[in-house]
């Protein structure tokens, strides 16, 4: 289960939720026939697959109208809930973009060949997103998730080339 976002508060008085997005392209959710919602460390047989009726962004936040959430009541119950997809049900990503979930665990080297971990997580900042990299003695490095030090991601190969010296 890939999580996108969390149900942060309800909207009105007919059962939409506001959801708070993780993702980059939150408008693609719309495009979805169904949502996951489930808790944290939920099992993914846990999670409850619900019908998207409707979907809009607003103020950064997304209103979501969910089949069988049809008042203030049932959906005052969703607060909290994470919203999720199986990875194969998600829309395809553009040309050089990434589902975070399927960078990390990849392995990382420099031009070099030289090791320099694996990817535990990525970092979002307001200027471009950053790499967690972990190697072996349990050292972390942060690598900016930008072209100028990501040379190339090769999903099916498991591992990222990465312009970065293994000393820094």
């Amino acid at each position: 289960m890939v999580v996108l976002g969390k149900v942060v508060d309800v909207y009105g008085l007919r059962g939409a939720v506001r959801v708070h997005p993780f993702a980059d392209d939150p408008r693609s959710w719309g495009a979805m026939p169904r949502w996951w919602l489930g808790g944290e460390g939920d099992a993914p047989e846990a999670w409850r697959c619900l019908r998207l009726i409707r979907c809009r962004e607003r103020s950064g936040l997304l209103i979501a109208t969910l089949e069988g959430i049809a008042d203030r009541d049932a959906s005052e119950s969703l607060r909290g809930m994470l919203v999720g997809a199986p990875r194969e049900e998600l829309p395809a990503t553009e040309s050089g973009a990434y589902y975070w979930g399927d960078l990390v665990g990849l392995e990382v080297v420099n031009g070099q060949g030289q090791p320099l971990g694996r990817v535990a997580g990525l970092i979002a900042t307001g200027a471009n997103d950053v790499l967690q990299v972990v190697d072996e003695a349990g050292r972390e490095r942060l690598l900016p998730f930008v072209n100028a030090v990501v040379r190339d991601v090769d999903l099916p190969g498991r591992r990222i080339l990465a312009d970065w010296q293994a000393d820094w």
